[in-house]
Order: structure tokens, then C-alpha cells, then sequence
């Protein structure tokens, strides 16, 4: 088989447990040429899209429930629903600033299946009426930024962008927009901002993007994963898109969430990778069957289900369905479904330490909470690492999360203090513990 991508981190042979629409490096095929694109069913939802009419697609899409992959899980369909009925000017703005750690599933998509993302954002543009795009990438992803530069450009040559595209009248300008390596831009209004020159820090809201959004303009910003998605609600139609995902429960309320997810497994598993499955495999599936069992066959200590931010789940828990829903009846979130897996030999002070460096540095300075807090979470965790903390700076670590958490503009707060106040809840006595290990280790 031809190995044309070289992402260490996409698995090309398909596990028996997933079930791939999205996901296709098992075919050996350069997806990031237009024509192979084509020559596989690529621009066919597109097509459809124009026979159906936007009324009709915007309908489906509301009707198979699709959630937003980017760790927010808000209805795409319904936020569509937010644009103004009037003729103003529209921006569609792709959020493709993948920047969760642990979180490496859009970085796929970008990579190596750039034309599955763009047909999306034809069908959605079309769907409410913009004419203006933006694909806002992280700043790191200078490879991604190239390929989808390559791909924008093929499109327009091919005449799948500009002025009356196809002789349909409908008209779409597409531009790759690299942020400058800014987690906080990950928030959609901090990207706005960002896109419009000035610096990533998140707006006040109301108003709300869909009125005032990118260059005053009402916008929709939806992930990467969500806008690629999007092609497959059109093929497939409403019934067989949902047959991927979790049904819907009269008795509950609860709505079908139609679709696969690209899931992302790194940390102590035997096959780390990207995988694609249904919406309800459950978290003990995705370690053990999907990424092969914990490393050297070890006990699994906890899992961060869904990125950096989100509380751990313990052994006892693994059974929990990975959905938008479920993980929350187990004290944590979906997110964004970058699995990270550790073992039972694994230093929690130094995971703890990662996760606090990481979200004292990329705050943007403009909540005093988070500014100072995350300081404040910083400088006793490392004391905890370096042995000068005391047994009470434990608990004195868990207050200052509390005071950062819901005190913020935007989410990011609550981001910074979710997987640190879970680490203590979870391993509370263990960390003293080794606190108080350390400290003796060190006065002596």
C-alpha cells in the first residue's frame, strides 16, 4: 500500500472495532489532489447540496443533531438558526486552531483530506448565505497551512470557488488565515479578534457572533470535524447518518447525536493514533480495543477523556459511553475526544505540573482569576514537584482553582482549573502523600 502521508500519528490500517466514513489513510490514496478527491465520490454531496436547496440541507443537518467537534458540543444546525434573517453579509469561519493538548484529530483532516473540509464549507456557506471564508489554522501547522493553500488553489482553478461557482450564482471566496500559536485563539471570539489583526483575547458577549461577529459581520464559527462532517449528512441523508451515532430516547428526552468521531488516543497505550468509530463506543473500547491495552500490559491509573481540560475518569468508570452526554454522568466531558491514557507508574505531581505550565502560559491576561490564578495553581504545584510544599498547600491548590473557575470572560478558566481540582478530588491523599515524601526526602 502506498504510504503518501506522513503523519507518525494516523493509523492506516482500519481496527475492527471502527467503523471510517471520514477517515480513509487505509486507502493509500493522496486525498490532497483534487482530482483523486473527485475521482472518490468527492464533490458528490455538493451536487446533491444544490438539488436539495439550503432550506432542505440546513433542515437535515438540524435533524441528525450534529454536534460541534471542538470540545463544545453545541448543534451546529441550531447555530445556523442564530443568523440574522436579513441580507447582510455572512462570514463562515473554520476553527482549525487545534491547539488542546492531547488533541490531534483536525490536524488529520488539514493534512491529509484538506478537499473534505472545503466541500463542507461550500455546503454549509451555501446553506446560510455566506460568500466569505476563513480557515483559521494554528500557528504551528505550517505543513497543513501549505496543503490547504494547495487545495484553496486547485478549487479555484478547477472553478469550485469564486464568482458563480458552476453556474449555480453562487459565489464563495475561501482563505487560510495562520494564527501565531495561541491556544486562547481556539475560543471563537479570541479568533475573531485574532483574524481581524488585533490581539487573541475573548470579547464580552452579547452581542453574539451570529450577529456581530468576524469585521462586524454575523458569523458562524464552527471545528474543523464538524464542517467535514457535513458532506456526510448530505450523502447519506438523515436516517443512515444517525445510524453511526447514539439514537434518541423518548423516555429521556434526549436527542439522537448523528455521526462518527475521529477520535485521538496518545499517552500509555500500545497504538496511539487517530481512529474513527461511532458515537457510543465506550472509553474502555477505545483504550483497549481501538488503541490495544495499556503499555507493558500495566494497570491504567486515570484517563483525560477529551484534552487537557477535562477531568480525569477513573478504571472503575471506563464503561461509560464516549458521547457529548454520557462522561458527564461520571464527573468529566467528551470534549474534544483526545484520549489520554496513563498508567499506573506515571508521576501525577509532574502530569500536574505539565498541565498548570501549559495554562499559566497560555492565558491571555485579561481575567484577573486567570491571570493570577493560574500563577498561583503554577507556583504550588511546583513546590509540590520540587519538595517545599507542605501537606495543606494541597488543599490551599484546590481553593485557588474554585476561585478561578465560572470568574472568567470565556471558558478558558475553567479550562485551566477543571483537571487540576480533579486530580485532587481523585488522588487527594495520594498527592499528600507524596508531598510530604518529598518534603522529607529533601530536609534530609
Amino acid at each position: 500500500m502506498s504510504q503518501w502521508h506522513t503523519s507518525p500519528y494516523i493509523v492506516d490500517k482500519p481496527n475492527p472495532r471502527e467503523r471510517r466514513t471520514m477517515l480513509r489513510s487505509h486507502m493509500g490514496v493522496d486525498f490532497t489532489k483534487l482530482d483523486n478527491y473527485i475521482k472518490h465520490g468527492g464533490f458528490e454531496a455538493w451536487k446533491k447540496a444544490l438539488e436539495l436547496g439550503p432550506e432542505k440541507v440546513h433542515e437535515m443537518v438540524r435533524a441528525v443533531n450534529l454536534r460541534g467537534r471542538g470540545g463544545a458540543g453545541f448543534p451546529a444546525g441550531v447555530k445556523w438558526g442564530f443568523l440574522p434573517k436579513n441580507d447582510r453579509d455572512r462570514v463562515l469561519v473554520i476553527n482549525t486552531d487545534e491547539g488542546e493538548p492531547g488533541t490531534f484529530k483536525d490536524r488529520y483532516i488539514v493534512e491529509d483530506d484538506p478537499f473534505l473540509l472545503f466541500e463542507g464549507c461550500l455546503i454549509s456557506a451555501y446553506t446560510f448565505g455566506a460568500h466569505l471564508c476563513y480557515n483559521y489554522l494554528r500557528g504551528e501547522f505550517w505543513k497543513a497551512t501549505a496543503v490547504c493553500d494547495s487545495a484553496v488553489e486547485q478549487m479555484y482553478e478547477a472553478g469550485l470557488l469564486g464568482k458563480n461557482i458552476g453556474g449555480t450564482g453562487f459565489d464563495l471566496d475561501i482563505t487560510n488565515h495562520r494564527g501565531a500559536g495561541a491556544y486562547i485563539c481556539g475560543e471563537e471570539t479570541a479568533l475573531i479578534e485574532s483574524l481581524e489583526g488585533k490581539p487573541g483575547q475573548p470579547r464580552l458577549k452579547p452581542p453574539f457572533p451570529a450577529n456581530v461577529g468576524a469585521f462586524g459581520l454575523p458569523t458562524i464559527v464552527n471545528n474543523t470535524e464538524t464542517i467535514a462532517s457535513v458532506p456526510f449528512v448530505v450523502n447519506l441523508g438523515v436516517e443512515a447518518f444517525n445510524a453511526l451515532g447514539t439514537p434518541g430516547n423518548e423516555a429521556t428526552g434526549a436527542k439522537p447525536q448523528g455521526g462518527s468521531k475521529l477520535i485521538g488516543i496518545s499517552g500509555h497505550v500500545k497504538n496511539p493514533g487517530v481512529y474513527e468509530a461511532e458515537l457510543g463506543i465506550t472509553l474502555r473500547e477505545c483504550i483497549y480495543d481501538l488503541a490495544g491495552g495499556i503499555l507493558d500490559d500495566r494497570e491504567c491509573l486515570a484517563v483525560i477523556p477529551g484534552g487537557a481540560s477535562c477531568p480525569l475518569i477513573l478504571p472503575e468508570d471506563f464503561d461509560v459511553p464516549m458521547d457529548f452526554d454520557s462522561p458527564q454522568s461520571v464527573g468529566s466531558m467528551f470534549g474534544t475526544a483526545g484520549i489520554m491514557v496513563m498508567h499506573d507508574g506515571t508521576d501525577i505531581l509532574e502530569v500536574m505540573n505539565r498541565i498548570a505550565v501549559f495554562f499559566q502560559h497560555e492565558s491571555c491576561g485579561q481575567c484577573t482569576p486567570c491571570r493570577q490564578g493560574t500563577g498561583w495553581m503554577l507556583a504550588i504545584v511546583r513546590k509540590m514537584v520540587d519538595g517545599t510544599a507542605t501537606e495543606q498547600q494541597v488543599d490551599v491548590l484546590y481553593d485557588a482553582a474554585t476561585q478561578i473557575e465560572g470568574n472568567t470572560i470565556c471558558a478558558f478558566g475553567d479550562a485551566a482549573a477543571w483537571p487540576i481540582k480533579s486530580f485532587v478530588e481523585k488522588f487527594g491523599d495520594r498527592i499528600k502523600a507524596e508531598v510530604q515524601k518529598r518534603a522529607e526526602a529533601r530536609s534530609a
